[in-house]
């Protein structure tokens, strides 16, 4: 006769929980803290042996985040559909249930309420924070992203899953077919300029967060529109002093500005081989120095978290918490922090060039922008809006 399971008492699911949260410890400047507790209830002790195998492997720290919070979703949303922990590996049935729950047909939904997600499954999934909209499906990007992370961790247990199966790849296929709509820019508006001259005046105090944010705004956006994730990642080796130039180029004996130049290493379209470098002149330099200054930063990371108490810590800001300081300041200036995010300063600077008469070959090194079509396009819409095709009923 088989031996039923001893049932898991909440003491020894609690300690459980705190020895995961202990060994996400190890983790600490790649995932969140201050979901560390989240994170510690809802993975298991193999999720976690997981992800600190692959920090161990090198993986890189913004593929480990997203990694970590794909897993994190995978594992709620698995719960909330099943009443189970996810599975390993997952069968094709359960994939096929994910495909359906988040890639769905406008118009059936108006006449079947049961298509898509259930109800049940996205109030649990909205309550824990992981669903933000209910009355549209997520973006095919989203969910092949999402689907490549779970057959990634299927491979490093050393599983072998049903993602290549021919039945997943129809669905997937037909039902991005269903669901699509217009591609979403990052940030529904561009941070520029005359936006950036608002929100550094809502952080025009003397507080070192004042100091931090504007140093952050300013680097952001004069070098080219960084990403956060580069934001986040930059460390006080990459900055070099280089030689004041003229403020003025036509004018070599007029007056000169501080000039300092940022090694960006790897990059999301490059590698730490391909040496870009961009610069930063004037205003931004005189704004990182100050931050640096009153930081007391002499090594590590550029820009930091700063706790209740105003001291500086060790551990650097995280792509999230970038995109959580702009918004905050957006709100402070009094615009809606809704139409704007991180991205908004890299499309902001490419947008402000094309209005500034910059060539856009100029722009793109200064930005490190790859394709030419992308980066155009933000030129294109500058073009566009003053030219007169768009005005023939004004």
């Amino acid at each position: 006769m088989a031996k039923r399971p001893k049932p898991v008492s909440d003491g020894d699911q609690a300690h459980s929980i705190a020895h995961r949260a202990e060994a996400l410890d190890a983790l600490d400047g790649i995932l969140p803290f201050d979901r560390r507790e989240q994170l510690a209830g809802m993975l298991s002790d193999d999720d976690v042996a997981t992800l600190r195998h692959l920090a161990q492997q090198g993986l890189g720290e913004n593929s480990l985040r997203a990694l970590a919070s794909d897993l994190f979703y995978l594992e709620a949303w698995c719960l909330a559909a099943t009443g189970a922990a996810l599975p390993w590996p997952a069968p094709e049935p359960l994939l096929l249930k994910f495909v359906a729950h988040h890639l769905w047909d406008f118009s059936r939904r108006e006449t079947d309420v049961s298509h898509g997600m259930p109800a049940g499954v996205a109030a649990s999934l909205g309550d824990q924070g992981l669903l933000r909209m209910t009355k549209r499906p997520h973006a095919p990007a989203t969910v092949r992203r999402k689907l490549s992370s779970w057959s990634t961790l299927t491979r490093w247990r050393g599983l072998v899953g049903a993602f290549k199966a021919p039945g997943l790849k129809s669905a997937v296929k037909l039902a991005v077919r269903a669901t699509e709509r217009p591609r979403q820019r990052k940030s529904p508006k561009a941070v520029t300029a005359d936006v950036l001259a608002a929100v550094l005046q809502a952080c025009a105090g003397d507080s070192l967060a004042d100091c931090r944010d504007r140093a952050l705004l300013l680097l952001t956006f004069a070098s080219g529109g960084r990403r956060r994730s580069e934001v986040a990642a930059l460390r006080l080796e990459q900055l070099v002093e280089e030689e004041p130039v003229p403020a003025d180029p036509d004018d070599p004996d007029g007056g000169v500005l501080a000039c300092w130049k940022i090694r960006l290493g790897r990059t999301k379209t490059g590698d730490a081989d391909g040496a870009a470098e961009v610069f930063l002149i004037g205003r931004p330099v005189l704004a990182l120095q100050d931050w640096m200054t009153r930081a007391k930063l002499g090594d590590g990371a550029v820009f930091r978290a700063i706790n209740r108490w105003g001291h500086v810590q060790r551990r650097a800001l995280t792509p999230q918490a970038v995109n959580l300081i702009l918004k905050r300041r957006i709100a402070a200036a009094g615009l809606d922090p809704s139409e704007f995010s991180a991205h908004g300063l890299r499309s902001g600077y490419l947008t402000e060039a094309a209005r500034r008469g910059i060539p856009l070959l100029d722009a793109m090194q200064q930005s490190q922008h790859r394709s030419i079509n992308q980066a155009a396009r933000y030129y294109n819409d500058a073009e566009r809006r003053l030219g007169r095709a768009a005005r023939l009923l004004v």
